[in-house]
């Protein structure tokens, strides 16, 4: 018989109810793209002290301001204010079918048609509390409370983190369900990175897809 589904999926899906879902990307206007490529010269010219100061940074925020970066304080004001304009926008041909379903028991997965077919291979284990994939096992991390700033704006979910690293490289998975705070939507975030043993990017594939809430 199906047994009740998992709060940490539940909370986002009803079992065996197809939710209409769309990959997205997320766009600030393209106006941002010259002060983008003032900081990138700035890069250029001092790597090093470049990578330290990000690393003291949020990941995913704009960095703090520091005369190195490039900007004046007048751009940095107005980068940051087209930052705050960027919209989460459909990806062509992105339309998804998102759907729970109890695979068996104790065991559950989401599948999604199209484009988002890859996150049909993950089971998320009841007992266990993590998510397998063709890879391995992905434990869970803390929960996610994003900062407003943060590209996908102000969410909350759970995230769960598979790494692996062999003479043949490095492969990291992650996969997230949340929903952007104060909205009706929900999130399905997605990335499987690979890298050799050199630090080369083999492969990389990242999605968020949204899809209406039960009852929103």
């Amino acid at each position: 018989e199906a047994q009740e589904a998992p709060t940490v999926l539940g909370a986002y899906l009803a079992p065996g109810v197809a939710a209409r879902g769309q990959i997205v990307a997320v766009e600030p206007p393209k106006e941002i793209q010259k002060y983008v490529a003032k900081v990138e010269e700035a890069a250029r010219a001092d790597p090093e002290w470049f990578k330290t100061y990000s690393k003291i940074a949020k990941p995913g925020i704009p960095l703090p301001f520091h005369e190195k970066l490039g900007l004046t304080k007048e751009d940095y004001a107005a980068y940051n204010k087209l930052w705050d304009e960027r919209k989460m926008v459909p990806k062509r041909d992105g339309n998804v079918v998102v759907r729970l379903e109890q695979s068996k028991p104790g065991e559950w997965m989401i599948r999604v048609s199209g484009k988002g077919a890859a996150l049909s291979l993950l089971r998320y284990q009841q007992g266990k509390d993590v998510v397998k994939s063709p890879n391995g096992e992905l434990v869970r991390l803390k929960d996610i409370n994003a900062d407003p700033r943060s590209i996908l704006g102000k969410w909350t979910g759970h995230e769960w983190k598979f790494e692996e690293e062999d003479t043949l490289g490095k492969t990291k998975e992650n996969f997230a369900i949340g929903t952007l705070v104060g909205t009706k939507w929900g999130i399905l975030v997605y990335r499987l990175q690979s890298t050799s043993p050199a630090g080369k990017s083999l492969f990389n594939r990242s999605m968020v897809i949204r899809f209406p809430m039960p009852g929103k």
